[in-house]
């Protein structure tokens, strides 16, 4: 599933919130009939995953947050300090697509240069619109929905991800849930260690 106003997904005018992206996923959820259905979600899609959480309640199986931004007041009140992300302005020569290329060239490793590849293509594709993901998680009142999370919760973070690592422990904290830090990776870590975060989810979903 492609995030809303993403990928191959629709693209609404309206401004991006993580209410917003939840209410699509609750959507599909309920177009396929699932009853009952885990919930993993890395980065902004595991903010995305908290909403819908709250929301199904006892329908989540169990739910993994992977390398999610922990978002509480102050996170809030300096989100106008944060420099874009991924945000460039256009240039007729192309060089918005090297400065692109750039700024996430320190998240892969020599050799993962497929992957990042993919990520520019994605960037490129509503980069009028790229950095409204990351300030629909910086507004996003989390606190007042982690209470309404019934699901066993694990909590997930490669070693090389100082975004969101400090965030492990403030989810231990909010939910009392287990974490992992998992070596050798950084934001990207589900393309870069696809068999290790294959392995951690199943051993999550099926309770061991």
């Amino acid at each position: 599933m492609d995030t809303l106003g993403f990928g191959a997904s629709a693209k609404p005018e309206e401004p991006h919130t993580i209410e917003r992206f939840a209410d699509a996923a609750g959507a599909l959820i309920e177009a396929l009939g699932l009853e009952r259905f885990h919930l993993v979600g890395h980065h902004t899609g595991g903010v995305i995953a908290v909403e819908l959480a709250a929301r199904f309640q006892d329908r989540v199986s169990s739910l993994l947050l992977s390398a999610t931004p922990f978002v509480d007041e102050e996170k809030r009140r300096t989100a106008d300090r944060r420099k874009p992300v991924d945000h460039v302005d256009p240039r007729p020569d192309g060089s918005h697509l090297l400065e692109l290329w750039n700024r996430r060239r320190g998240f892969y490793r020599d050799g993962e240069e497929a992957a990042l590849h993919r990520y520019v293509i994605d960037a490129v594709t509503v980069l009028d619109r790229v950095e409204e993901g990351h300030v629909a998680v910086r507004r996003y009142a989390m606190e007042s929905r982690l209470p309404h999370i019934t699901a066993r919760t694990l909590a997930v973070c490669a070693d090389g991800d100082h975004y969101s690592l400090p965030g492990l422990e403030k989810f231990a904290a909010a939910l009392g849930c287990d974490t992992r830090v998992v070596p050798g990776a950084h934001v990207p870590a589900p393309e870069q260690l696809p068999e290790e975060y294959a392995k951690v989810i199943t051993e999550w979903v099926t309770g061991g």
